[in-house]
């Protein structure tokens, strides 16, 4: 992406080279001026989400109280659509709304996000937003790693004092653990969910497997209701069941060792988690503290808010997920149905299968169930670590329990 200049709406600044890690997203840390601070700031080394829980929210989650044990804590939760959709916005266009108002009203002084670089829409690129119109050319979808908390001195460099950022989970994990060392007086941090990620040169190959003509391909989301929506450039539009994907045909590392051992799916340290889970076609919101409520309260008269609903029960297709997981042996998880019988399951699952918030419940005890097992595979001694005591109780209902070693109160330590 080529460099626009400082004074420019949206600002890309070179950043340093990052030593190689292990488990690693990439989230920046690693390209900062102390890089030592990975070892307590990574998502992937020792996380201590209660205790970061109890300083951003004022309480860790209650795992008694409502969904928290499989969401985090929270206010509320909400559907919700902004009205109308924003053009170009992966859904309709909350997440950059909330940012855009924000420079609008003079309440920070830059956004940092990710924006699609000149020569590769589906490529993340770390910027620096100065101006509200800049949030138009940040909206939609990427796909890949990019270091996006490398921004936080060249931001504060450039004598930015007040700012929000927008990330994923292990980008927001990270920055809760060094915020008190940056010396900012305001920061905001809006959250979207993230599972499963993959490098951008590996989302073209998948893109090439859905399409003849895979350049032609403006937009994709995974949607609640069990398809994957495909926008061309021509306009025209496409459905593919989960059930139809190809995804025997990836490699068997298509999903990065992080991204199937990720603890939190929903974001659960950001000020307001803007997803689409639990929303059935509309957006998801978690509101989690009162600057979650702040940021929500600058969409007055914007945007539409209902309850959540809830459909379905998740806990057969969680067991499926669960043995397919074990049968892949650390690849990705196999699909053992005939294919004359899938058409007939993708056009069940919509209609039966967990819907809403069940749907949001399902996914988030997948995930705590990828985690035990490619960890329990690929890195056992991080186990201890890595798993914060919430996941194994999401998985306890399955069958699925630490070993010995497992956890860091294991008899055998």
């Amino acid at each position: 992406m080529t460099d626009p200049p400082p004074d420019d709406a949206l600002f890309a600044p070179p950043l340093r080279d990052g030593p190689p890690r292990r488990l690693c997203t990439d989230c920046g840390v690693s390209r900062m001026t102390d890089p030592a601070a990975c070892a307590h700031a990574c998502q992937f080394i020792r996380p201590d989400y209660a205790a970061l829980e109890a300083r951003v929210h004022g309480r860790a989650r209650d795992v008694a109280k409502g969904d928290e044990r499989f969401f985090g804590p929270y206010r509320r939760m909400l559907r919700a659509s902004l009205q109308p959709a924003a053009a170009g916005a992966q859904w309709t266009g909350i997440t950059t709304r909330i940012a855009e108002r924000l420079l609008q009203l003079g309440t920070v002084d830059a956004v940092l996000t990710m924006a699609p670089d000149s020569q590769d829409k589906w490529k993340p690129v770390p910027v620096i937003v100065t101006r509200a119109e800049g949030m138009a050319r940040v909206r939609g979808m990427r796909m890949g790693t990019a270091p996006l908390l490398a921004l936080l001195e060249p931001a504060r460099d450039a004598g930015h004092r007040r700012i929000a950022v927008i990330g994923i989970p292990c980008q927001v994990h990270a920055l809760r653990a060094i915020e008190q060392t940056l010396g900012f007086e305001r920061l905001y941090v809006i959250g979207t969910p993230c599972s499963d990620n993959t490098t951008t040169e590996r989302f073209h190959q998948f893109l090439a497997l859905l399409s003849n003509e895979p350049d032609s391909i403006t937009y994709l989301e995974f949607r609640a209701d069990y398809h994957v929506e495909l926008r061309f450039a021509d306009g025209s539009q496409r459905t593919i069941p989960f059930l139809q994907l190809p995804i025997s045909k990836l490699p068997a590392d298509f999903f990065p060792l992080t991204c199937r051992t990720c603890v939190d799916y929903t974001n659960a340290l950001a000020d307001i988690t803007v997803g689409y889970m639990g929303g059935e076609g509309e957006q998801w919101l978690l509101v989690r503290n009162a600057r979650g409520e702040e940021l929500l309260g600058l969409l007055d008269g914007e945007v539409r808010l209902s309850e959540p609903r809830s459909a379905g029960k998740r806990a057969g297709a969680v067991r499926g997920f669960l043995a397919n997981t074990r049968l892949a042996a650390g690849g990705l998880p196999l699909r053992q149905m005939p294919d004359w019988l899938r058409p007939i399951v993708g056009w069940l699952m919509p209609r039966i299968g967990p819907r809403g918030l069940e749907f949001a419940r399902a996914r988030v005890e997948m995930k705590a169930v990828e985690t035990v097992l490619h960890l329990r595979r690929a890195e056992p001694a991080r186990m201890k670590w890595m798993i914060p005591a919430h996941v194994w109780a999401l998985v306890a209902p399955y069958g699925v329990g630490p070993l010995p070693g497992e956890t860091t109160a294991s008899k055998d330590q």
